[in-house]
């Protein structure tokens, strides 16, 4: 191959599957993008001629497991802390307020700013055609997930024909908002990954109980739910999901030990769980820390945004920022390779993590992003 189509990045640490590698020198074809070849320099590359050195961190483009891209015009039209269940009637009340063309221009701006945020891949959650055509051209990869819904009139057959879009495939919202023939009709459609909004709230586990803002709600507009005899959110899972299909749960603000072990043991499928904490903080001021929860039981954890109606960007770094007391390399892996081989992708990209303390291997206020690749 001409040396001219090939690039020499070198860093002080490359992040891998098996962790950190240092004094990484990497070959790269510059008209694929794909690596060549990865090995260790032994001497000072910041000045050699041809190499390309990056100070701080290397990592593959990040991976943003939950986004609602199509919402972004309703960035700071919801108030922050009034709780799940006044922020879902609120979304309700703000979406006809704005224009085709006011929602399409925010959809640009939010997929450009991902790109240069140093997301690679997206799983972008979606009730309508109004994302298609920005993602046809996007240099980000989507997979679009869309959303059934509805416990008076189900939106299952529109769904489906959203599923003509590349790379889309449909996914029951929550286990709390889809009657059970829709909800059983999704998980068993095909083997592709679903991803459910799951234990967002505390009301969603007393909605099987028949109490909390969910329940209240619900009774004041007249939904009846068909699935509360399952008695937990958890157990609708198990009871209405194939064990072989993978499955990807979105917030878990309010997992048990007891959700987990009963999960874990239903599945055969790997099983990701999605932390998107910004969001949870802008709506209803919840800071958990089901974290430890997790990481204690080894489970694979990604991270997601949510949507600008739920936060004030779609940055996976400054999601990355509030678990800052926990190791770099691991905040790391679940913004990059645990999100890729939960979507069945590979990494792609790669990207600059600047301004990190790379003695104490956290991150700082002045860490940026630069795209290399």
């Amino acid at each position: 191959m001409p040396s001219s189509q090939l690039r020499k990045i070198a860093s002080h640490y490359l992040l891998t599957p098996q962790g950190f590698y240092k004094r990484p020198l990497i070959t790269v074809d510059a008209e694929s993008r794909e690596i060549l070849c990865i090995e260790s320099y032994d001497n000072n590359l910041d000045t050699t001629p041809g190499i390309e050195f990056y100070s701080g961190i290397l990592c593959p483009g990040f991976v943003n497991m939950h986004c609602h891209s199509e919402l972004s015009y309703l960035q700071g039209a919801i108030a922050e802390g009034s709780g799940y269940a006044a922020f879902a009637a609120s979304m309700a009340q703000v979406r006809d307020k704005f224009s085709d063309e006011e929602r399409a221009k925010a959809l640009q701006k939010a997929d450009r700013e991902m790109w240069n945020e140093g997301i690679d891949i997206v799983a972008d959650i979606v009730n309508d055609n109004s994302s298609f055509a920005i993602k046809a051209t996007s240099p980000i990869k989507y997979h679009s997930f869309a959303e059934v819904f509805g416990l008076k009139r189900s939106n299952i057959e529109y769904c489906k024909s959203l599923t003509i879009n590349p790379n889309t495939t449909l996914t029951p919202h929550s286990v709390y908002s889809v009657q059970s023939d829709d909800f059983s009709q999704v998980c068993n459609s095909s083997a592709a990954p679903l991803s459910i909004h799951f234990k967002e709230s505390e009301a969603e586990e007393l909605l099987f109980e028949g109490r909390g803002s969910l329940a209240e709600w619900y009774s004041a507009v007249g939904f009846e739910c068909d699935f509360l005899h399952c008695g937990s959110p958890a157990r609708r899972i198990v009871e209405s999901i194939p064990a072989d299909r993978s499955v990807i749960l979105v917030h878990n603000c309010f997992v048990t030990q007891e959700d987990i072990d009963l999960i874990m043991s239903h599945f055969t499928a790997p099983v990701y769980w999605v932390l998107c904490p910004r969001s949870n903080r802008y709506i209803s001021g919840i800071v958990p820390d089901v974290v430890h929860l997790l990481r204690r039981n080894n489970l694979n954890i990604t991270i997601g945004t949510d949507s600008l109606a739920s936060n004030h960007s779609l940055s996976i770094l400054e999601e990355l920022r509030c678990f800052d007391t926990l190791p770099l390399e691991e905040l790391l892996t679940w913004a990059t390779y645990n999100g890729a081989v939960a979507l069945g992708e590979k990494p792609r990209g790669i990207i600059n993590i600047c301004g990190a303390d790379l003695e104490a291997m956290k991150l700082t206020p002045q860490t940026t992003i630069k795209r290399i690749l």
